[in-house]
């Protein structure tokens, strides 16, 4: 399972946000330099998000290539999403550098396009499926409802319909992200990952509410019929220290620190 460091960009710094709330914010600095310190200490995979353009803002394309430029020497890839609404930003990124483009709110909304540009760029397109896990009503279980829109709407789908929607691409990811549990620190829902496996083929990445090494080794462990995890995101536990990054690598390779 590989190991992706987070790094959220809003007003040209590095951030979390608490649930996906805005106002709920932590900065951590300037986003190149906590980049170049992941690169240098071995982090292979960074998963970039641009929250202003998640939101329909003009984005920061500098903070970007700055980001991108601080990596580079280090061999160390970029997976990045956040306000890609069409093809033409889509193929600019793969251009100008990213490994890897997340589509979120135009995987839902526009046909077709996650199916042309995972085609034009097999592995290289990943699709983000953020969800809110709604309460079971009295007749039902609960319902993992799909959020769009940098989180600010609902897409009217359940997470298992969404997912059916990307059968059989050539997609590089599927970056499932519990938004109740983002930025909380509460533990990843291993339930609903492990429900996943059995249900798709898809390579799934799993983010939100990552704590300790010891959920990352979980994840690593997860398994349904032969079918893992391909990779999991942590952000606030690696930028408060909880999880020091040669730990997070090791478990997410289902190792111990020593091994």
């Amino acid at each position: 399972m590989e190991l992706l460091a987070a790094i959220d960009l809003l007003d040209g710094r590095a951030v979390r946000l608490r649930q996906g709330d805005y106002a709920e914010r932590t900065s951590y600095g300037d986003p190149a330099e906590l980049a170049a310190g992941y690169a240098e200490r071995g982090c292979r995979w960074l998963h970039v998000v641009d929250l202003e353009a998640a939101r329909g803002g003009s984005g920061a394309r500098e903070v970007l290539d700055e980001v991108l430029a601080a990596v580079a020497p280090h061999g160390t890839s970029v997976q990045f999403g956040g306000g890609v609404r069409d093809a033409g930003r889509a193929e600019e990124l793969l251009a100008g550098g990213v490994e890897r483009v997340v589509l979120g709110t135009a995987a839902i909304e526009e046909d077709g396009l996650v199916a042309r540009l995972a085609a034009a760029h097999p592995g290289r397109i990943a699709v983000g499926l953020d969800h809110r896990r709604l309460h079971a009503g009295p007749k039902g279980p609960a319902r993992r409802e799909v959020a769009v829109g940098g989180w600010l709407r609902t897409a009217g789908l359940e997470l298992g319909e969404a997912l059916a929607r990307f059968e059989g691409l050539a997609l590089g990811a599927v970056v499932v992200t519990d938004i109740t549990r983002d930025g909380m620190l509460a533990g990843p829902d291993l339930e609903g990952y492990g429900e996943l496996l059995e249900r798709s083929e898809l390579p799934i990445v799993a983010s939100g509410g990552i704590a300790t090494a010891e959920d990352l080794a979980e994840l690593a462990a997860l398994g349904r019929d032969g079918r893992r995890l391909a990779g999991a995101i942590v952000g606030r536990a690696l930028l408060d220290g909880r999880i020091e990054l040669v730990d997070a690598l090791a478990a997410a390779a289902g190792l111990t620190a020593a091994g």
